[in-house]
């Protein structure tokens, strides 16, 4: 997005913050960990995206958010995708998703988590919507493992290349 200089109407182009810089580290550090492994990185990727934060001053609450997310929305979306396989109707996969989302924020609320809705959803909706029907538990399951194995990378990530830690490092190649 190019942004406007309203003194001199010059368009300058954004800078690399370092939130950008550690997103694209974990994504690609995660995209080659799965291909390494002979598996499909999209879930992962999507984990580390979810799971960079802006700052590091508390990694381990936002980092536990994320994975508390992963773990109600897959849980959920893997007991309402049984139960909304029932049938073909349309309709009831709209009832379903309605009353998912509404569960997953309020059980996130409930344990005092409400950081955990945003990854959460995103791993709720990927069940519902994606899931094989005869790979119920398989699917949920991995999808739910993929997605925390990349909101980990970013914890990590994110924790190795804070602003305190690479002042540092700097400082001592300084000296």
């Amino acid at each position: 997005m190019m942004t406007e200089n309203i003194n001199t109407n010059e368009k300058r182009v954004p800078k690399l913050g370092l939130r950008s810089i550690k997103t694209a580290i974990s994504t690609t550090l995660c995209a080659i960990v799965y291909i390494l492994i002979n598996r499909n990185p999209t879930f992962a990727c999507i984990g580390a995206v979810f799971g960079m934060e802006t700052s590091t001053e508390h990694p381990f609450k936002s980092g536990g958010n994320r994975l508390i997310g992963t773990i109600i929305g897959g849980f959920l979306g893997m007991g309402l995708f049984y139960l909304q396989n029932q049938s073909t109707n349309k309709i009831v996969q709209i009832i379903f998703l309605l009353i998912g989302i509404i569960l997953l924020i309020f059980i996130s609320q409930f344990l005092g988590y409400p950081g955990a809705i945003q990854g959460g959803a995103v791993v709720f909706y990927i069940v519902m919507l994606n899931t094989p029907a005869d790979q119920t538990v398989s699917y949920a399951i991995n999808r739910m493992i993929d997605t925390g194995v990349g909101v980990v990378i970013s914890l990590f990530i994110n924790i190795l290349l804070s602003r305190k830690n690479l002042s540092g490092i700097f400082k001592n190649i300084k000296e």
